[in-house]
């Protein structure tokens, strides 16, 4: 059978082992001329495609639920559920989301872009499925990495105690979650994988069975599977620890090899309550330079398949904010040895690997464990150090207690830069760093900023460093505007002071971070009609610079503000709450993201959807507005709908 060929899991069943292995064949296929191509992840899925098959082949899934964590490693569960036709637009606008999502197919029961959330999900459903009387299996699959974070271990100590409700947890264990995990659970399953018994065992029952005579070096499938039984018979306690915690364990077993795991699966689902499968596996299996470098091959952009390299952009970009920062933050840390770079799992993607490879013993990575992160670093500034806390802000999102509770209420001096804020693209909803400019206005006792360009995050940095408080900086995803940058001696700013740096009669455009540059562009299109705009770069969301925004405000009376969040509570909000609370009537057009989700498409594709490029937000500001100059006002083509 073709993989083409397949839309129903189901259609898995009764294939032999040399049957799965060449449909395995076919996914590792599909999944590199795809994303090669067009992007994504890369190395989860491939590490995942004879597990899959294999626990496919041992469930009906017509109604048994697979639950896998996070979506990076879906994309072999995605061919097998009917997108082989559409996977070519995996990623793009209306096409194949990244990750789960329940709105796109049945067989995606749960939808997650964040780690750690399945075996929640999936205990969520069993208990379900017990309360009403059912019968079917809920079975979720985690990798090592997100064992890491807090809600996994949670959700575990609580299946533990319900020895009547059966639960499949697998453990795929690469030794990889985004980047190499931390902490004394990976040390363990290291252990566990590279013990000196578990080897000698191994190497001695195989090495046995090659002397014997007529076998020689092929070992039949039927011994090594005697192989795996032997070494878990003669090693009990490797998995002491989840059978400790209420658990039936079984493991490890090598997770590319089909036969022994549909083996395995099958004696899994006849055990009664919770069981968890420990299936050690190879990120980026089958593609040597995703084996090779399992970071780097995460996820992708478009690269080239015969060598495994990128492919180079068209046109020169300026530095990414993110290596703007990391930089940055090295230059810094070299001048003092209390500021202290913490990571949730996330250091490639933030520029803090850069401080990870020039300064270790000022780099912490506490895995994926943004809660833990964020009151780490309040007790690390208890006692003097500086620390630095590069998250994601669609990740910071999950500590928003710890921001409050454990920073802001006792007023601790921990900076947060905030990575991905804005429109993130092909990623989606779950990704979107839309709300932390809502969720950070409340947070009290906090400094929150956001610089225009690169070279006004290096003094960003300098300020929050020397500010005697929490504090917070955003920054967007991908390159900067390109501006000169520094490589030490930033000046910092004077907290709660913004700037003017455009003037005009007609109308005040106030800005805010990554939107200052296309508030630029965008007083630039409406001055072609004769309106003259004041433009305001904000620079601070708390505390907001009233002294200059009131007195432009009311001379001007028509205000317009910008941002790339939410415009639910979000900035526009928080000039028009000032505003009001001084009793200043203007008429103000708020442009930001509507109350909805973003869908996964370009950045600049979901900036057009939404109105945020200078054309659209020049043709909103001419229908909001009357100007004196009305007659002659030139309206840019959209077809795009105003805000």
């Amino acid at each position: 059978m073709r993989l083409s060929e397949v839309s129903h899991p189901n259609q898995l069943h009764g294939m032999t082992t040399s049957q799965l292995e060449d449909i395995a064949c076919q996914i590792r296929e599909r999944h590199l001329q795809v994303v090669s191509t067009s992007g994504g992840h890369l190395g989860p899925g491939l590490g995942v495609v004879e597990l899959t098959l294999a626990l496919y082949q041992t469930l009906d899934l017509d109604i048994d639920k697979v639950i896998w964590d996070v979506g990076h490693q879906a994309y072999p569960h995605k061919l097998l559920t009917g997108r082989y036709d559409a996977f070519d637009s995996l990623r793009q606008q209306n096409g194949v989301a990244g990750y789960l999502k329940r709105s796109e197919n049945k067989f995606d029961h749960f939808g997650a872009g964040h780690a750690s959330t399945s075996i929640s999900a999936a205990l969520g459903m069993a208990l379900a499925r017990d309360q009403k009387g059912q019968d079917f299996k809920c079975v979720a699959v985690i990798g090592d990495g997100a064992l890491t974070g807090g809600m996994a271990l949670e959700a575990i100590n609580h299946a533990g105690h319900l020895p009547n409700t059966p639960l499949l947890v697998v453990l795929n264990d690469n030794d990889m979650s985004i980047s190499p995990p931390v902490g004394a659970l990976s040390t363990y399953l290291n252990r566990m994988r590279h013990s000196a018994p578990v080897q000698f065992i191994s190497d001695s029952v195989q090495e046995s069975v090659r002397n014997i005579p007529f076998i020689g070096k092929d070992i039949p499938n039927e011994l090594k599977s005697l192989t795996g039984s032997v070494r878990r018979l003669a090693v009990p306690k490797v998995g002491a620890v989840f059978e400790e915690l209420g658990f039936q364990y079984i493991g490890p077993i090598d997770g590319h090899d089909i036969n022994e795991m549909v083996r395995i699966f099958n004696s899994a689902h006849r055990l009664s309550g919770p069981v968890l499968v420990h299936v050690v596996t190879t990120k980026g299996k089958g593609y040597p330079y995703a084996e090779a470098d399992q970071v780097g091959y995460h996820a992708q952009s478009a690269f080239d398949l015969t060598t495994g390299k990128s492919i180079p952009s068209k046109k020169p970009k300026a530095p990414s904010y993110s290596k703007v920062f990391g930089e940055t933050l090295v230059k810094i840390c070299e001048q003092d040895n209390k500021v202290i770079g913490i990571t949730a799992a996330m250091a490639t993607g933030t520029g803090l690997d850069l401080l990870q490879k020039a300064i270790p013993d000022q780099y912490v990575d506490v895995g994926i464990a943004e809660q833990h992160a964020v009151t780490l670093a309040a007790g690390m500034a208890c006692e003097g150090i500086r620390p630095v806390v590069a998250i994601y802000s669609t990740f910071l999102q999950r500590a928003y207690d710890q921001l409050i509770h454990d920073v802001g209420i006792q007023k601790l001096p921990v900076t947060f830069v905030l990575d991905r804020a804005g429109i993130v693209g092909a990623d989606g909803p779950t990704h979107q760093g839309q709300y932390d400019i809502s969720y950070l206005r409340s947070v009290p006792n906090f400094v929150v900023m956001a610089p225009k360009d690169e070279a006004e995050l290096q003094r960003m940095m300098v300020t929050c460093l020397q500010h005697d408080g929490p504090s917070a900086l955003r920054i967007p995803r991908g390159s900067g505007e390109g501006v000169p940058i520094l490589d030490e001696g930033w000046e910092p700013l004077k907290i709660g002071r913004g700037e003017v740096l455009a003037e005009g009669d007609d109308l005040l455009i106030v800005s805010y971070g990554s939107m200052v540059s296309p508030s630029i562009k965008t007083a630039s299109i409406l001055s072609e009609s004769g309106i003259k705009s004041t433009v305001v770069n904000a620079r601070f969301l708390r505390p907001m610079d009233q002294a200059l925004i009131h007195p432009l405000a009311r001379r001007i009376g028509k205000v317009v503000t910008m941002e790339e969040g939410t415009l639910c509570g979000g900035f526009g909000s928080a000039v028009l709450e000032s505003l009001s609370d001084q009793e200043i009537s203007v008429s103000m057009l708020r442009l930001g993201i509507p109350d909805k989700l973003v869908d996964h498409a370009s950045p600049a594709q979901s900036k057009s959807a939404l109105g945020l490029t200078p054309d659209h937000m020049a043709e909103s500001i001419l229908k909001r507005f009357s100007f004196s100059q009305s007659s002659d006002v030139f309206v840019p083509n959209s077809s795009s709908n105003s805000n």
